[in-house]
């Protein structure tokens, strides 16, 4: 596999940085710790320009290449923070803060990000600049919202993005992209139902609250299966039942039903929000009960441009080898908020294999360190590949 040779030498250091700040997990956007990291490197490796608190709490770092005539600017994004779960793995850079984990790998994507700026600030071996965007509040705080909305692409000049997520199950060495939609749209659904309470032996004077929460349940997984063409993807899932008591002889007075949608086109997207309203007003009058739908479109379907997927598909290759980059995955009914940035830029995201190892968001996932020098070389030969000196 031609990885960068430089990379072999920096293997060592550059797992350092990952498992330290797999030891140290922060969420959302309060990545403090992280982010004071990420731009404390940054300037030691020599970044022309290093800006902090960007969305918040991002990081931005800028590398001049030795020429830049091209008036070319390429972005480059990793994610910082983490997320609330108990890590398993019993490693010895496991979690030092209960109830948090690294379990995406956003260590890993921040460690190999600053691996290829360390190089790139190095050798500058491109026409043009390149901006390295450390991004807080991936998992569900849109902090690549945040970041857009701040200005960066237009304070940069940035004129192509460019991500990257690990993906357990595809071997180290090997990537994986499509063209077109590759990661899906999740909304929010919160359903409040109000009933009337009261004694569990008297259900006759109640209106069971948790028997129209049943039956909107079931009604509302008829969505997908009896109402979106079966050759298009949907997914409902509804993940928390909370009643506003747990006694086990009380009809409670409340419920309230909490999901998520996911959606790779608009017209699914439009055509399962309409029949969600519909179904949870219909069912709660049914049963004489009232109900109040709170739905909020939160990260928007993460679509490559065309001529950038097929770019970073050609770059992969010329790392991993003929064969070994799939160009044309199966889309994922995930979310990935790098989707704001495609929104405001033609780029792209492409999976890098992780092994054989537990899945993402798993309390037993750790990042495969053995993807560094793969996740860097693909980092510093995009750049170069995209600008280079004449």
């Amino acid at each position: 596999m031609p990885t960068i040779n430089r990379f072999a030498d920096l293997h060592p250091e550059i797992t350092a940085w990952r498992r330290d700040i797999h030891a140290h997990p922060e969420l959302m956007f309060d990545v403090q710790r992280t982010a004071g990291i990420v731009a404390a490197k940054l300037r030691e490796f020599g970044c022309d320009e290093v800006v902090e608190g960007i969305g918040r709490t991002g990081v931005v770092g800028l590398i001049r290449g030795r020429e830049t005539g091209s008036g070319r600017v390429v972005g480059l994004r990793a994610d910082m923070d983490a997320l609330p779960i108990l890590e398993a793995t019993g490693l010895p850079h496991a979690s030092t803060v209960p109830g948090r984990m690294h379990a995406c790998g956003h260590d890993g994507h921040t460690a190999m990000l600053l691996g290829a700026a360390k190089y790139l600030a190095e050798t500058r071996n491109f026409d043009g600049a390149v901006a390295v965007i450390f991004q807080p509040a991936e998992e569900g705080g849109g902090g690549g919202r945040e970041m857009v909305n701040d200005g960066m692409m237009d304070r940069f000049g940035v004129q192509q993005v460019f991500g990257m997520h690990n993906m357990p199950g595809l071997p180290v060495g090997q990537f994986a992209i499509r063209p077109g939609p590759m990661m899906a749209a999740a909304d929010h659904v919160e359903i409040e139902i109000e009933g009337l309470g009261g004694h569990a032996a008297r259900p006759h004077c109640c209106i069971d609250t948790t028997l129209v929460a049943a039956h909107m349940m079931t009604a509302l997984q008829s969505v997908v299966a009896r109402t979106v063409d079966p050759i298009e993807s949907a997914v409902v899932s509804i993940c928390s039942l909370h009643t506003a008591g747990d006694a086990f002889n009380v009809i409670p007075q409340t419920v309230t039903l909490k999901g998520t949608v996911r959606t790779l086109s608009r017209q699914v997207q439009d055509l399962v929000e309409g029949r969600i309203a519909a179904i949870v007003e219909h069912t709660a009058q049914a049963f004489g009960a009232k109900a109040v739908l709170k739905y909020r479109r939160n990260y928007p379907v993460t679509v490559n441009t065309g001529a950038e997927a097929a770019f970073a598909a050609d770059v992969a290759e010329s790392i991993a080898g003929a064969g070994r980059v799939d160009r044309d995955v199966a889309p994922l009914m995930g979310a990935e908020d790098f989707s704001f940035m495609l929104e405001s830029r033609p780029g792209a995201m492409i999976f890098t294999g992780n092994g054989d190892t537990a899945g993402v968001h798993h309390p037993a996932y750790d990042f495969n360190d053995e993807v560094i020098p793969v996740g860097c070389s693909y980092w510093a030969k995009l750049v170069e590949t995209a600008m280079p000196v004449r």
